[in-house]
């Protein structure tokens, strides 16, 4: 059973001055239009338990999770649960009622929704696959959008029953959606895009499957080099000896080659890592079209401290 509290409460905790542990489990896009002031954003599908802790510290003070309305932070609650850390508990009503209650908020850039998304694909899918059924050119593409419509469908109702949503995990992933600076309208045409025309292999990039010891190892023969693609801020706080940094968000406005090759040797190896893993697919995403050897470390930053990796805290 998730522990919840209601925006109103948070709000008395809040004005009471007390000092809390808020993450937010929404995408960045929708994070960056409008969050609690002192939430920190961690995307559900990047959730990882132990650098929670590792990062929020001892287990005995309360983490809380946010999201739109309330389902993500309980799944994520339960995700937490599962790995055997208990004091958790999800913010009942999410975003919008902690506002409500006059919990101060953030605001950015309007964004698509992930539930509005995942409507939208859902619905696209189920109509082309209807049209399909009625007017497809012959019995073959009849049956495709027949069992297309009905394979929507059952999915919808599983996400339903079981309160978790398979498109709406893989949407979160998309690149528009990992922008704090909201989703843009050539954005949300690219969603229908993907959805006409699926996804190729080559759409994300994988975490490495070298150990750390194999990172480490490179890295003493001076045939690697670490990148930290998280922002400056998080950088000031604590970042891997020797590392260099490189944020995913300048990567994604568009940095100039001949810049970044003066950051990055083409000769070795980039081990990529971020916090929890989810950002560094997209660097490498963006920069193993360069040329660059990218591995993506699946490890983010406080379990590659945790794993021996020397770190500089606080310069």
């Amino acid at each position: 059973m998730v522990a919840t509290i209601s925006a109103q409460a948070l709000a008395d905790l809040r004005r009471r001055g007390e000092s809390l542990t808020l993450i937010d489990v929404r995408t960045p896009a929708e994070y960056g239009e409008v969050h609690v002031d002192c939430a920190r954003n961690m995307p559900l599908d990047r959730l990882d338990p132990h650098a929670v802790v590792a990062e929020h510290g001892a287990r005995n003070a309360p983490i809380y999770f946010v999201c739109r309305s309330g389902g993500r932070s309980k799944q994520a609650c339960e995700k937490m649960l599962a790995a055997g850390i208990d004091n958790v508990v999800s913010v009942d009503g999410g975003t919008a009622a902690c506002e409500s209650a006059g919990v101060s908020v953030i605001r950015g850039k309007k964004a698509m929704s992930l539930e509005r998304q995942v409507r939208i694909a859902a619905g696209a899918l189920v109509a082309v696959g209807a049209a399909l059924a009625a007017f497809g050119p012959d019995p073959t593409w009849k049956l495709i959008g027949a069992g297309l419509a009905g394979f929507v469908g059952c999915g919808l109702v599983f996400a339903g029953i079981t309160d978790t949503c398979g498109m709406a995990m893989l949407i979160a992933r998309m690149p528009w959606n990992q922008r704090y600076a909201g989703a843009t309208t050539c954005a949300r045409a690219i969603l229908l895009g993907l959805v006409f025309g699926g996804l190729t292999g080559t759409a994300f990039a994988e975490h490495t499957k070298d150990s750390l010891a194999q990172v480490q190892q490179a890295v003493a023969d001076n045939k690697a080099v670490i990148v930290d693609v998280r922002e400056p801020e998080e950088w000031a706080e604590g970042h891997l000896s020797g590392a260099r940094l490189v944020p995913l968000s300048a990567l994604e406005k568009g940095v100039n080659p001949a810049e970044i090759a003066r950051v990055l040797p083409k000769d070795k190896i980039i081990y990529c890592h971020c916090l929890v893993g989810g950002r560094c697919l997209e660097a490498a995403r963006l920069l193993q079209p360069l040329g660059y050897d990218v591995r993506p470390l699946k490890a983010g930053y406080p379990a590659l401290v945790k794993a021996g990796f020397p770190a500089v805290v606080g310069q």
